[in-house]
């Protein structure tokens, strides 16, 4: 599968990157995810797969069932208190780091990437950009990832109060989301390094774009920062997710 990577300054030195939305990676993950934990079990005993291609698909299994509760949350009724739920979880999810999202999306299946960035900026200075983007997720997330893991047992025990224990499905997240974004992480690393050895191959994978230059350069503000609009003709144009994109330009 090839992830297309959009690179672009939006905010002084603070540069945007975002991946376009692929609606048929999503569906392809769904579909391949055993409903129930019977048929996730006959799938793991029947197969001859090493222990990790398991671990990815109980992985997979786990995050299916914290995405359908995540839904259930979402379509309560309004002052509910699993809309309340709802809504401070959006709070906290609110916090997460735009880096993180992007490397959490660069999953297994992408074999290659196609980055496109304004014709203006330097193709060596994108892919620089970008392997630091990868390197230092490494570093971050497998340092967070074990923290997360270190905090399960104690929430936990949190489970004889009589309340739904959110501090466990908060942590247990984490370090699902933390893993997700340390394997995204060592996945672009592998990918900007293997077309950085093959140069032959650069003009399939570094795509200058003079529409994304000429959104750029007409959507600076005052301060240096793009503006709603630019963003949103951008989102558009590139198939992003403006929230993710605006996560970049609220960077401090």
């Amino acid at each position: 599968m090839r992830a297309r990577l959009v690179v672009f300054p939006i905010k002084g030195r603070i540069w945007c990157f975002s991946r376009s939305i692929d609606q048929s990676a999503s569906q392809f993950t769904s579909t391949n995810t055993p409903p129930t934990v019977k048929d996730l079990w006959k799938k793991i005993s029947s197969n001859s797969k090493p222990l990790n291609a398991n671990a990815e698909l109980l992985v997979d299994f786990i995050s299916d069932k914290m995405n359908n509760a995540w839904v259930g949350l979402e379509k309560a009724p309004e002052g509910s208190f699993k809309n309340k739920i709802h809504g401070f979880g959006l709070q906290l999810l609110a916090r997460v780091k735009p880096s993180e999202i992007l490397l959490k999306s660069i999953t297994k299946d992408v074999t290659n990437v196609r980055i496109t960035y304004p014709s203006s900026l330097n193709a060596r200075l994108v892919r620089r950009r970008l392997r630091q983007v990868a390197l230092r997720g490494t570093v971050i997330h497998r340092k967070y990832f074990y923290g997360s893991v270190t905090l399960l047992p104690l929430t936990t025990a949190l489970a004889v109060l009589p309340l739904p224990n959110i501090p466990f499905f908060w942590v247990l997240f984490r370090t699902y989301s933390h893993w997700r974004a340390l394997q995204g992480s060592e996945k672009l690393l592998q990918l900007v390094r293997d077309f950085s050895r093959a140069q032959t191959f650069s003009s399939e994978v570094l795509e200058p774009s003079e529409e994304l230059e000429e959104l750029v350069r007409s959507g600076h503000d005052e301060t240096g920062s793009l503006n709603e609009k630019a963003i949103s003709d951008i989102c558009i144009k590139f198939s992003l997710n403006k929230t993710e994109v605006l996560k970049w330009r609220d960077l401090m």
